[in-house]
């Protein structure tokens, strides 16, 4: 008979637990027959002694399985079902632009997505700037049924999606445990796997503003998920990106909701932003067999930003997921303003030579524009934008950012937070690349 003290034991003693203990110990989680303090140290044991590749394997596969997993087969649908995730940033606003454009190329994207974590910012968070939209559909039924119909939908995950991996990352929040990368790897794959991908491109985030505090761990998470799915059967690859500065040109809900339509709409596009998308984009259409190489893909979601098809899948998801059927056309009209604009300057003049992007991050949620604790309410109208970029030359008339907030104390504490958080200095800025790396399963 498994005891869940003898298989924390063993893994407390550096041991190698066997598929039997692991779904065991999961499937107690799931049922509550293992208590928080079983959770803790069973987690604590992970943190101290890692976890094989095998093991990690085990792990993903019995948190998948802890709930409903998603079959698409009755829906035979003609493209592959393919998503990225991200372990999150400043500015990061991909996911809006990327979802429609894979679509509009002829993938289908069932995004299970996540509110803002400390320093960056959620998806969800940036969709509930848009009036009327549900990032909660009524029914899995109804997701299944956008993602046919539009090709793509962003929505939280339900209740029924892997829940194991609920209790286990509060627990882990609160002991000390979230930087395991074995478990970090089982949280993030569990509840994209059970959305019955066939392919998923990471996006892990290494520099100021990046989840993982070195470059060296970055690639490990990156490595560990790779393997991991692959070997959980779902084709993953991973790109190393920058985040040592703001990645859009705007960050803060409301705002990054907007540069996103101008993105999609050819109004306006950050050459940075555009650059991490489109890699992640080829990416996903190259796994996914929907591109041949990279050349063609870039063809063709150039191609679909263009014509507009790419707008108007982001269009059509909006409105069947509760929002305005006229969003990309008067998205201006509908997200939310703040009281005061206000261009914010630097104490010194010369070139951007480094960013805290971590501590812009923060400002934003100082300002109410993320959550201290899961309790907060968001304002979604709070943020920055028209965001200097590393290597620009800064003069005394020329501002770091606009600033929006609703009163002049947020604005003393924002335009103190950027002028500390952006160096400037005579030296000429060395360039970065945006994509560092890519990782594939023949790279570990």
């Amino acid at each position: 008979m498994l005891l869940p003290q003898e298989i924390i034991r063993s893994k407390r003693d550096g041991k190698t637990l066997t598929k039997q203990e692991i779904d065991y110990f999961i499937q107690g989680v799931t049922n509550n027959s293992i208590t928080e303090s079983q959770i803790a140290a069973f987690a604590m044991a992970v943190y101290f002694q890692d976890m094989s590749m095998d093991e990690r394997v085990l792990l993903v596969s019995a948190m998948r399985d802890s709930g409903m997993t998603i079959d698409w087969s009755h829906l035979h649908l003609d493209g592959p079902i393919v998503d990225k995730h991200s372990t999150g940033g400043v500015g990061d606003v991909t996911s809006l632009m990327l979802g429609p454009m894979i679509a509009a190329c002829g993938g289908y994207v069932p995004m299970i997505s996540g509110r803002g974590l400390g320093h960056t910012g959620g998806t969800l968070d940036k969709l509930d700037a848009i009036p009327g939209y549900q990032t909660t559909p009524e029914s899995t039924d109804q997701f299944l049924k956008i993602v046919q119909d539009v090709g793509v939908a962003i929505i939280a995950p339900t209740g029924d999606l892997a829940p194991a991996d609920k209790r286990i990352y509060a627990t882990r929040d609160i002991t000390a445990t979230v930087e395991s990368i074995p478990l970090i790897t089982a949280s993030i794959l569990s509840k994209k796997l059970a959305s019955g991908l066939e392919s998923l491109v990471m996006d892990v985030k290494a520099g100021s503003g990046a989840f993982m505090p070195t470059f060296e761990k970055s690639e490990e998470l990156a490595k560990s998920i790779v393997a991991t799915a692959n070997g959980a059967g779902c084709k993953t690859t991973a790109l190393i990106t920058n985040m040592n500065q703001v990645l859009a040109s705007s960050a803060g809900n409301a705002l990054e909701v907007r540069e996103a339509v101008q993105f999609l709409t050819g109004e306006y596009v950050n050459p940075r932003l555009h650059e991490v998308t489109m890699a992640l984009c080829s990416e996903m259409l190259q796994l996914s067999g929907l591109a041949q190489d990279a050349q063609d893909a870039e063809q063709k979601l150039q191609a679909v930003l263009d014509n507009g098809k790419a707008a108007e899948v982001f269009g059509k998801m909006v409105s069947a997921l509760g929002g305005p059927t006229d969003f990309v056309e008067n998205y201006d009209t509908y997200l939310q303003k703040s009281a005061i604009i206000r261009p914010v300057y630097a104490l010194q003049t010369g070139f951007v030579q480094s960013m805290d992007t971590r501590a812009l991050g923060m400002a934003i949620v100082n300002m109410g524009g993320g959550r201290l604790k899961s309790s907060d309410s968001i304002d979604y109208a709070v943020g920055f934008n028209q965001f200097v970029s590393l290597g620009d030359t800064i003069t005394k008339d020329k501002p770091l950012a606009m600033i929006h907030v609703q009163n002049e104390a947020q604005f003393s504490h924002a335009e103190r937070a950027i002028q500390q958080a952006i160096h400037c200095g005579d030296k000429k800025y060395a360039a970065e690349p945006q994509v560092y790396s890519h990782i594939r399963l023949d790279d570990i």
